[in-house]
């Protein structure tokens, strides 16, 4: 299978998407916005943990639910700012070296904007994941070694127009794959974020061509107004190059 095959082999399939209920995302308003947050239990406990934002409950649902993340594992974290999930990433696969019982990881945090120093991670700010010069800078820094693990927490600027943020999003979805599938270790597991729409049943069906299980999850801590969801793809099962 070549990987330039890989948007010509799909067929649509919706059996992991029953169990989420799909919702309108709306905007809503600064005051709204500053009302929530400070209701928001996860915003408090992500400052009494020392988190930089509330997401990095999200990472860590998952990955108490699905073992995503292992001592020793080298994770590849997409749309890292301003570095939660990068937080999480370091201290489940030991990259800072904290345990020294625990082989040591490798973490690399990468974003459009700047990611301000986390002990354990290789920080790639204001850089764009989704030219090949970041992704090169990406593979000088993996060094011969093949990710795990690939996160993208990654969301296009939203411009209002639904079903143009739609498009934009499972853009980044397929760049991320297209990247993962070429990278990554037989076995990886890829996590990518993007928002409840029609196309999100292709997705999933296109994910399975490279991996043996992919489903979808949402949080509990993903707000419940929120059409935020993650495909979570497991068991990358390697190309097959001719």
């Amino acid at each position: 299978m070549f990987i330039n095959q890989f948007t010509r082999k799909f067929s649509t399939s919706v059996r992991h998407l029953k169990a989420v209920k799909v919702k309108n995302a709306k905007g809503s308003s600064s005051h709204e916005w500053l009302s929530r947050q400070l209701s928001d239990p996860y915003v408090e406990k992500a400052k009494m943990m020392n988190y930089r934002c509330r997401s990095a409950f999200k990472l860590l649902e998952m990955d108490d639910r699905f073992q995503i993340l292992k001592p020793g594992q080298v994770v590849i974290d997409c749309g890292a700012a301003p570095g939660s999930w990068t937080q999480v990433a370091v201290k489940r696969v030991n990259s800072d070296a904290s345990d020294t019982r625990e082989p040591q990881g490798r973490v690399i945090a990468i974003d459009k904007q700047q990611i301000f120093p986390i002990d354990g991670a290789v920080i790639l700010g204001n850089v764009d994941f989704t030219t090949s010069q970041t992704q090169s800078k990406i593979l000088e820094t993996l060094a011969g070694r093949k990710p795990h693990v690939v996160l993208s927490d990654m969301a296009p600027k939203a411009t209002g127009v639904t079903h143009l943020d739609n498009e934009n999003i499972i853009h980044l979805c397929y760049v991320t794959l297209r990247f993962a599938a070429q990278v990554s270790e037989v076995g990886a597991t890829l996590v990518v974020k993007l928002w409840q729409c029609g196309q999100a049943k292709q997705l999933e069906t296109d994910f399975s061509k490279f991996y043996s299980k992919v489903k979808y999850v949402k949080p509990n801590s993903s707000r419940t107004d929120s059409a935020e969801i993650f495909l979570l793809a497991r068991n990358f099962k390697g190309l097959i190059k001719q």
